[in-house]
């Protein structure tokens, strides 16, 4: 007579699985994938609802509920937007703020993050030191100073007030992270170069460089969404219609057609979200590699 073992259940099912087509799916994968898409719903329902709003006729506001669909595409809230609101006043001044600022940052971060990490000299890591105290300066702090400084020297509403204050408060994350990119490089690579007769500069420009492309571009998108959505400063440093950027632009508009014009206003709303978007669809596998160069030392 022969007698079986039969396992005891498990009484915390840790590795239950679901089998669907031959795939098997875990219970932690199942919540894992719930929980990713209310994330989505939650990022792009807004979204959405933005875009039919910008699209409704003035009438549907007062006499649909707000989640209604648009009964038809009331493009002309577009054309207000670009026409009355001023929205390509407010691009235009963006672009001159921004893009030379971010030029300016990556050439000075870029070279200072060399100076820091690949060379050796002495009072380096104090130098290091202080970039990352100014991490922790309040923009708010160095709001009324700037402010002083540029009247006197007659830079407000210039362009060149926002790209010097964008430049100066972006440098430091600019620094202190592309410190890390360099920390990141295979020191091999480094004495090699130098050991076969490169200068500095020729390590510099063709070995640094080229390895830490997508670092440079992360950075660079990083301080372009700062910049681009700045509010604090281009509020306060532009003042006049002719010289306000975008987001300042935005917050003009409601109101200025006497009674807010809520479709007017969605749709200026959506044209600045654009240039954001656009970005980071054509970039994102360039930003989320560049996120993780300066993980693992090499």
């Amino acid at each position: 007579m022969t007698a079986t073992l039969q396992a005891p259940p498990e009484r915390h099912a840790v590795a239950e699985t679901l089998t669907s087509g031959g795939r098997r799916f875990t219970i932690g994968k199942v919540l894992a994938a719930l929980g990713i898409t209310l994330l989505i719903l939650i990022e792009v329902l807004p979204l959405l609802w933005l875009l039919m709003s910008s699209l409704k006729s003035p009438s549907e506001f007062s006499s649909q509920p707000m989640w209604a669909l648009p009964e038809g595409l009331y493009w002309e809230n577009y054309v207000d937007a670009w026409t009355r609101g001023n929205m390509d006043v407010y691009i235009r001044n963006s672009i001159l703020a921004t893009f030379p600022a971010i030029i300016l940052l990556l050439a000075a971060g870029v070279m200072a993050g060399f100076a820091l990490e690949v060379l050796k000299w002495r009072g380096r890591s104090g130098v290091l030191l202080m970039f990352v105290i100014g991490l922790m300066v309040p923009m708010q702090m160095i709001l009324l100073p700037l402010f002083a400084m540029y009247f006197r020297s007659g830079l407000l509403n210039n362009p060149l007030a926002l790209i010097l204050t964008y430049t100066a408060t972006g440098l430091p994350l600019t620094v202190f992270m592309m410190a890390g990119y360099y920390r990141s490089v295979p020191r091999e690579i480094i004495e090699s170069a130098v050991v076969d007769g490169a200068s500095i500069y020729r390590v510099f420009f063709s070995i640094t460089l080229p390895l830490l492309r997508n670092a440079i571009m992360t950075i660079a998108i990083v301080q372009f969404f700062f910049f681009w959505n700045d509010l604090l400063f281009a509020l306060t440093f532009m003042t006049t219609n002719d010289s306000r950027t975008i987001q300042a632009g935005l917050l003009a508009f409601i109101g200025q057609f006497g009674q807010t014009e809520w479709g007017p206003t969605f749709a200026s709303i959506c044209i600045s979200i654009v240039p954001t978007l656009l970005i980071y669809l054509i970039l994102n596998q360039r930003v989320m590699k560049g996120l993780t160069d300066g993980a693992v030392k090499g």
